[in-house]
């Protein structure tokens, strides 16, 4: 009987996280993940069983990497505001060295909500539980302008990922050298940072 080794395994899952992410889940095929891994196609399909099986394993992976460095910034004992910018520089990081993650996460997310969502709550009851009670504290205080959860992370979000979403067209479009974009993208999280910062945060006056 044919065996796969581990190292077959991980060889194979690479290969599907790679293709996944340039054609998605409806534009990938067996065939396409067997070539990426240069196997067999009864090989891959005799561990993993179907595409959609392991597509989830490749999406709770690439997920939980998207969270994981997320969650432990907001469990830090250290102030919001130092969260916040730590926050635009972990995401930062982690779209410029895997650009197609969050446009594969939000479109497969959007392709199949009720299946993928089960991995989205548990992400946003950790959110609420971390971050939640020291933003009232602080707007309580009058240190931070009023603002809930939901609005505070899409306009941070937002505003990064955009940058790695339209990565080609921006490239395309200002006729940009990769270098010349690492160096836009780097200002432009610097900005952000500014932006975020300045308008959430009330400095107090001198009388």
């Amino acid at each position: 009987m044919t065996c796969i080794t581990q190292s077959s395994e991980e060889k194979i899952k690479e290969a599907a996280k790679s293709v996944f992410l340039k054609k998605g889940y409806a534009g990938t095929t067996a065939r396409d993940i067997a070539e990426a891994a240069s196997m067999n196609i009864a090989l891959t399909n005799y561990y993993f069983r179907s595409k959609e099986k392991l597509f989830f394993e490749i999406f709770r992976d690439m997920f939980s990497y998207y969270c994981k460095n997320t969650l432990k910034i907001f469990e830090k004992p250290i102030s919001i505001r130092e969260k916040l910018i730590e926050l635009i520089e972990e995401d930062f990081q982690m779209m410029k060295k895997e650009p197609s993650l969050v446009l594969f996460l939000m479109t497969e997310i959007h392709r199949d909500p009720e299946r993928l969502l089960p991995e989205l709550s548990r992400f946003k009851e950790l959110l609420h539980v971390t971050l939640s009670n020291q933003i009232e504290e602080e707007i309580i205080n009058g240190r931070m302008r009023n603002i809930s959860v939901e609005h505070l992370m899409p306009l941070i979000m937002g505003s990064l990922q955009f940058v790695f979403v339209g990565k080609n067209m921006n490239m395309k479009m200002y006729n940009a050298s990769e270098d010349e974009f690492n160096t836009f993208a780097e200002n432009h999280k610097n900005l952000i940072i500014s932006m975020i910062t300045e308008y959430l945060f009330i400095s107090e006056t001198v009388s």
